[in-house]
């Protein structure tokens, strides 16, 4: 999977998607160029969120989840809709 396409799929600033049946408010901010990317998602209707830092450097991509495994973010990744 290439997390890049899907992260930058997101919106910039605010928006709304689907993911597992509810409504999420995501905020997507890039910074430093683009090379570092912040996403929070979360449940309109509930306490769920999504939340991580995504970096690109000069050798590799680092995905740095927020309280969370990097699976679950994966998951929000490949699975949201846009509205």
């Amino acid at each position: 999977m290439k997390l890049l396409k899907h992260i930058k799929s997101i919106a910039l600033g605010y928006s709304e998607v689907f993911y597992k049946g509810e409504k999420y408010g995501v905020t997507r901010e890039d910074f430093n160029g683009g090379k570092s990317i912040k996403v929070y998602a979360k449940a309109l209707g509930g306490s769920h969120f999504i939340s991580f830092n995504y970096y690109l450097t000069s050798t590799s991509q680092l995905l740095k989840p927020c309280e969370m495994s990097a699976e679950e973010v994966i998951h929000f990744l490949k699975y949201y809709k846009s509205i």
